[in-house]
């Protein structure tokens, strides 16, 4: 089921509101059968797979609390081996069975394992890396084993944040779900005004952004110059508002019912370096990463160069994570190349600010850096969206190799009827946008316009469905971005 689809606009309601009219002591009951119907609405028998982990982890917790020793680890190990085999199997399983059988053509070996034909179950990546850090804190003991199965399964079902996230920890999670929850009138609203700005962000700036980035990227071999770069800078901008569109959406429904869940996103494109960037996007799964992966892997509390291999394999991980291609694999290189290059140039590039007499001048030399870091942002993004690296390689030599050709419209996108007055929507789209976060790390908007009176909040409701009603792209849903993960 889709945030941006009429059936969860039924859906919602209905839940929210069983949901405060029921017994307290009921409500994790309804919550999970609400999350179990929501996420059968994709492919139903698929949730015999969340039923598998769920009763896996859930095990597993009880056993490493009240185990010893080696035992502990085991426990967790069987844990782990059962959450990544199953994206093993369903995520990455085709992708290294085509890489080997690649390398037995280049040594003439024979192969003839098959490939398996499979449908990656929604949200695999999320719910499972969400199990795991259940696990791990018990392990760690810093979360105590749940012992209620049912709000163990309600914390990797929770609907808002199942299918892409936010990746919640279960000190921030579990506890909410037996705490009582009344109906209260502003927090109500805070959260439905979370939600519908992130389904105008979906709606209205993403899906139209999508319509001139998917012609271009689904066919690079039939652009290039200007129309490549724009399509690139619009696939920045697609991603962040599908995204942060997504997870304002999550966040909101939660706090509609009471829930809160963590912050995904932190106006990221402001960011005035890549390890800024880092700690502005995607939030839950850059700490999650941070948490798992590199602090264990020894940090930055190593020599120069271990923490220069830390940062690697913990971004070479994160590209991986996002998908089964080496797209994917390269993106998350290239951005662990780029922090490290940024350690290693630090005191270089200071000097060299330094003289140029950059230092006089902070707010122009904030813009600098803020360009700077979209810039080499939106290079990796090539990567990310391109179907292939051979097509990732043609984008880039034909955007910076043949820069003098400037057309914005070339044929195939007026066949597909965008016309330059959709690209100035787009773009006026993008600067409202930025401007609007832009007086954000200045004011808190959304406590500003909280305080202002009924006649002023309606009338600014009213305007903000209209845009999402007239506006939006399509009368059809379309799926986020980053539900393929």
């Amino acid at each position: 089921m889709l945030f941006n689809s009429f059936t969860f606009l039924i859906f919602f309601p209905v839940v929210v509101a069983v949901y405060f009219a029921i017994p307290h002591r009921a409500r994790w009951a309804w919550l999970l059968a609400a999350s179990c119907y929501f996420y059968m609405a994709f492919i139903p028998i698929y949730i015999l797979i969340l039923f598998f982990l769920i009763a896996i982890d859930y095990t597993a917790g009880i056993l490493i609390e009240s185990a010893e020793g080696r035992r502990r680890k085991w426990f967790l190990v069987m844990s782990i081996v059962a959450n990544v085999g199953m994206l093993a199997v369903f995520k990455y399983f085709n992708f290294l069975n085509a890489n080997a059988r690649v390398i037995a053509e280049v040594f003439h070996w024979p192969y003839g394992l098959p490939a398996l034909n499979i449908i990656l179950p929604i949200g695999l990546s999320f719910h499972t890396f969400q199990a795991m850090s259940y696990t791990i804190e018990v392990y760690r003991g810093r979360q105590k084993s749940e012992r209620h199965l049912g709000i163990y399964a309600l914390y990797v079902m929770f609907f808002p944040q199942l299918v892409a996230g936010p990746i919640e920890r279960p000190q921030n999670l579990i506890h909410q779900f037996y705490e009582r929850h009344d109906f209260d009138y502003d927090r109500v609203t805070a959260g439905v005004r979370r939600m519908a700005w992130g389904l105008f962000m979906k709606v209205v700036i993403a899906d139209r952004l999508a319509d001139y980035v998917n012609p271009v990227y689904n066919n690079p071999y039939a652009n290039e110059g200007l129309t490549l770069v724009v399509a690139t800078l619009f696939f920045a901008f697609q991603i962040y508002c599908d995204f942060a569109g997504y997870s304002q959406m999550a966040i909101g429904a939660a706090e509609v019912m009471g829930f809160k869940l963590m912050r995904n996103f932190n106006r990221p494109y402001l960011s005035r370096s890549i390890s800024e960037f880092w700690s502005r996007w995607h939030i839950s799964l850059s700490s999650w990463f941070r948490d798992y992966v590199y602090i264990p892997l020894g940090g930055n509390r190593a020599a120069p160069l271990r923490w220069y291999y830390n940062l690697f394999i913990t971004f070479l991980l994160s590209g991986l994570w996002h998908g089964a291609n080496w797209t994917f694999v390269i993106w998350g290189a290239l951005n662990g190349f780029y922090l490290i290059s940024s350690i290693v140039t630090r005191g270089m590039r200071d000097r060299v600010t330094a003289a140029v007499g950059l230092m006089r001048y902070p707010s122009a030399h904030a813009v600098l850096r803020v360009l700077a870091t979209f810039t080499l942002t939106c290079f990796a993004w090539i990567f990310f969206r391109a179907g292939s690296l051979h097509e990732a390689l043609h984008i880039i030599s034909h955007m910076l190799v043949r820069p003098a050709t400037h057309q914005l419209l070339p044929d195939a996108l007026r066949a597909e009827g965008i016309t330059k007055l959709e690209v100035a929507y787009s773009v006026a789209l993008v600067v409202a946008l930025m401007a609007y976060e832009f007086v954000g790390t200045r004011v808190n908007i959304a406590a500003a316009f909280a305080r202002q009176p009924a006649w002023v909040r309606w009338p600014s409701y009213y305007v903000l469905c209209m845009c999402i009603w007239l506006l939006g792209m399509s009368t059809e849903a379309r799926a986020f971005i980053y539900f393929q993960f």
